[in-house]
């Protein structure tokens, strides 16, 4: 079978595979081949500039070939370094000789060509790699994609901050509000789970195979090869890679701070999940419609339907970026003494998981923008429901001292459907002031919406 878009087992790489290709050269294994010749250039350059007799520092000509080989990494060279894996059976050995290839014709390079991958373990620059890829998913794609979100709700709900809106508590009619606050809500909460995701560092540790220097200090017993390892994890790219310093470890990075990052994008899903299906029982209530897309069907035997798969498209990827984020960050943190192999594998599905999510992101985002809100059909709701005014009546009794200002009220209106004229005769009837009652008898269900507008506007 010749490989294709339809052929693809991942729908990642298939019937979704144009959404993601911000992502692709980023979390693929092409993406994580190319940080680990980052990496294996960063911590290479950086020893020649030690001072150590043997090595002598490269010349900004050496420098700059060397980056350039990051820099214009391709599928080619990609290829290549599959080819030469299929001798050694190691995909950073395979690494390491495909950029000792690339010393051939360099006579500078060539005489310091053990000095490449030098006292490292292969995790030193798997790590390392996971961390850059990371750092680049994150910051390229995932969150400008949910920023994407959080400014169209922003914007909705202060379009909407002042449509009111009946509310449901249990299924049920309950205090008014406004549209825009109920979406100012998701805001605040989507805000606070950003500013989590995107504060969690990225670690990374370069200390040996079971992260004591035990072969660096072999080789130069009075050299600081622990500052060595923070300057070139820590220094900004493309001399160093702009990671933070993990300074305790066995053979592996604990992958702790993975946990945190996938765990606080699970979250930011499960608040995604919960408006996805928020707004589309809103859309089958009829409070908002959607655009008409010219050529779009809705339904294979029903012509009238317009359905909001956005949002079921969304709330479903959202379920299996949460599926894999969560085995993610209860499986990595595991490892058997100083190190077993199975968080090799898992690892390589860290694309796949932030690529559901982005593809969520992207539906929401897609859905958000066909909505159009539908004031008369939210109008006729709060028309119909003039028992939510039971509450503030008898909060206005318990002011005056009335007595059993619930019970009445309870008594009046539970379980019977309530009009304006049922509930003016009950105020009217109330021993309180003038000046209380005309306010009473003015409020009506689209108004009683406290300060929902004024918190809407405030995000």
């Amino acid at each position: 079978m010749t490989f294709s878009a339809i052929s693809a087992l991942s729908p990642l790489d298939g019937r979704y595979a144009a959404k993601l290709a911000r992502l692709r050269p980023l979390m693929s294994e092409q993406g994580y081949m190319q940080r680990r010749v980052q990496v294996e250039v960063a911590w290479f350059i950086a020893l020649s500039d030690c001072g150590f007799a043997e090595f002598k520092a490269l010349s900004p000509g050496a420098c700059t070939y060397l980056l350039g080989l990051v820099r214009h990494f391709s599928e080619a060279d990609g290829e290549a370094i599959k080819a030469i894996e299929k001798v050694t059976n190691h995909d950073v050995k395979a690494v390491e000789y495909w950029i000792k290839s690339k010393f051939e014709a360099r006579p500078e390079l060539l005489a310091a060509a053990e000095f490449v991958h030098f006292a490292c373990t292969s995790e030193d620059i798997n790590n390392t790699s996971h961390a850059l890829q990371l750092k680049a998913g994150r910051d390229q794609v995932l969150l400008p994609a949910l920023d994407t979100v959080i400014a169209k709700l922003s914007e909705m709900a202060h379009e909407f901050a002042e449509v009111s809106m009946l509310s449901r508590t249990h299924g049920q009619t309950a205090s008014p509000t406004t549209v825009g606050k109920e979406i100012a809500n998701v805001v605040v909460r989507l805000k606070t789970a950003r500013e989590k995701i995107a504060d969690i560092k990225l670690l990374a540790k370069m200390n040996g195979a079971v992260g004591n220097y035990n072969a660096h200090l072999s080789a130069w017993p009075e050299f600081d090869w622990e500052a060595f390892s923070r300057s070139v994890i820590e220094a900004p790219e493309p001399l160093g890679l702009g990671l933070t310093f993990q300074p305790y470890s066995i053979q592996i990075e604990p992958h702790d701070y993975m946990a945190d990052l996938f765990d606080a994008v699970a979250r930011t899903n499960t608040i995604l999940i919960d408006w996805s299906r928020d707004v589309w029982g809103y859309v089958s209530l009829g409070y908002f419609k959607q655009k008409l897309r010219d050529g779009e069907v809705g339904s294979s035997t029903m012509p009238h339907k317009v359905n909001p798969i956005d949002f079921e498209n969304a709330e479903g990827n959202l379920g299996l970026a949460n599926a894999l984020l969560k085995h993610l960050s209860e499986k990595l943190p595991i490892s058997r003494w100083q190190r077993d192999l199975t968080d090799s594998t898992v690892l390589r599905n860290m694309g796949v998981a932030l690529g559901y999510a982005v593809l969520a992101y992207q539906s929401l985002g897609a859905g958000l923008g066909k909505l159009e809100i539908n004031k008369t059909a939210i109008a006729a709701d709060l028309d119909a429901s003039w028992e939510v005014l039971a509450e503030p009546i008898q909060t206005v009794m318990r002011r005056f001292g009335l007595p059993k200002p619930y019970e009445q009220l309870k008594d009046f209106t539970r379980g019977a459907p309530m009009t304006r004229e049922l509930m003016h005769g009950f105020i009217a009837r109330l021993e309180i002031p003038e000046m209380e009652k005309a306010r009473l008898l003015a409020m009506t269900p689209a108004s009683y919406t406290g300060k929902a507008a004024e918190l809407a506007k405030r995000v």
